[in-house]
């Protein structure tokens, strides 16, 4: 594990990178003060990029509108590889028809209806249509009222036996400097305890979305493991992920690991990533 004091050193180490979104490029601020200067020089060395998030909240296209109403038009929709994308081969592969109920804002309906099956809020859900239901999504914590959505999921798994498919296994996210709020994973995971049924997953850190990314690149040129690496700020997910499926990693700082725990939480869970950095920021004075 080796300490960077510059992300420009990384950049110029690998040929690919893959970043986490939330926490790398943005927070609850919006982006990242001076993130800009990554993507100038990314593109000034000729590197590639690709954002590889669990964001299942809404498309690349309108993920990467959200970077350009913010000032950053380097991440196009091309660059984005969501856990959502995964989770719409799976419903394209495995659910032919019928409803699919979500816990989502409507934009995360989006992966559902692109594909002509019918999208309906759990909210919406009852005994009039139960039996038309065939897959239950789990992509955002935000557009429901947990309280009531979240019985009436509890209960549609106890009655249908369907696919539970969760696009976002984060369980948290940072909404301030030091305090993080409950994800959609973290939800699931409460609910599979419950029915005590196995729920599919999509998302780091499983490995299928970095060969998805992975595969993507290969179509178009060849390349190695050796020449990509994963840039994330949190342990079980962005760096076990890239871990796990062969990639170096760096840890920064930035987001859900603060620059305080980061050498006691690597330790306690023994996540080790390759390197350590405080932002994904690259420095021009350095």
């Amino acid at each position: 594990m080796e300490r960077i004091e510059n992300f420009k050193t990384i950049i110029d180490k690998y040929n690919v990178i893959f970043f986490d979104a939330f926490g790398v490029l943005k927070n609850y601020h919006g982006l990242v003060p001076d993130i800009a200067n990554t993507f100038e020089y990314l593109k000034e060395q000729g590197k590639e990029y690709y954002i590889v998030t669990n964001d299942a909240s809404r498309s690349p296209v309108q993920l990467a509108g959200s970077y350009h109403k913010a000032g950053l038009h380097a991440i196009t929709p091309d660059r984005i590889i969501s856990s959502g994308m995964l989770t719409k081969e799976y419903l394209y592969l495995k659910v032919y028809d019928g409803i699919v109920a979500y816990l989502g804002t409507e934009n995360s309906a989006h992966y559902i209806e692109s594909l002509g099956l019918h999208p309906m809020p759990v909210r919406d859900v009852n005994e009039s249509n139960i039996d038309q239901v065939n897959a239950l999504l789990f992509l955002d914590d935000e557009g429901f009222d947990w309280a009531n959505d979240l019985n009436i999921a509890l209960n549609l798994l106890r009655k249908r036996t369907i696919p539970a498919i969760v696009a976002n296994t984060d369980d948290t996210y940072p909404d301030t400097a030091s305090n993080v709020s409950i994800a959609i994973g973290g939800l699931a995971n409460m609910l599979e305890s419950i029915v005590g049924k196995s729920f599919i997953r999509f998302g780091k850190p499983d490995s299928q979305m970095f060969m998805f990314a992975y595969d993507l690149i290969r179509e178009y040129r060849p390349i190695s493991k050796k020449e990509i690496v994963m840039v994330g700020d949190t342990l079980h997910t962005d760096i076990l992920g890239g871990n796990k499926f062969g990639l170096d990693t760096v840890l920064v700082l930035s987001g859900n690991t603060l620059p305080q725990d980061a050498d006691n939480r690597i330790a306690a869970t023994g996540i080790v990533p390759t390197y350590i950095c405080d932002t994904a920021v690259v420095k021009k004075d350095i």
